[in-house]
């Protein structure tokens, strides 16, 4: 005896499943839904390299960012827009270290 079995009820449990799995990941942090003003490029930055006995020029005003050493990390604050904040990295996306302060070690 050959029975046939009804798949739609398989399939919308499955649907079901994965929808209240992303739901419950979001709903408790695990899972964030990147928009495109989270990686917003605050500016664009150019390390002038310093030879001794040469001389370079820069402009007298500052640019509108400030950066601060928060955690062995280079942090920028925008002081246009309020708010805006971001780690400075090079185009490897590596986070830009400070000796500012100690790198936090992790502890075993």
């Amino acid at each position: 005896m050959s029975e046939e079995r009804n798949a739609i009820p398989l399939i919308i449990t499955g649907i079901c499943s994965i929808i209240g799995t992303v739901g419950c990941l979001w709903y408790y942090g695990y899972l964030h839904f990147a928009k495109p003003e989270d990686a917003l490029l605050l500016s664009d930055f150019t390390m002038l390299k310093t030879v001794p006995g040469e001389d370079y020029k820069i402009a007298l005003n500052p640019a509108p960012q400030v950066a601060q050493c928060i955690d062995g990390v280079l942090v920028l604050f925008d002081t246009q827009q309020k708010g805006l904040t971001g780690v400075l990295v090079d185009n490897k996306k590596q986070a830009v270290r400070c000796m500012g302060q100690e790198t936090p070690q992790e502890t075993q």
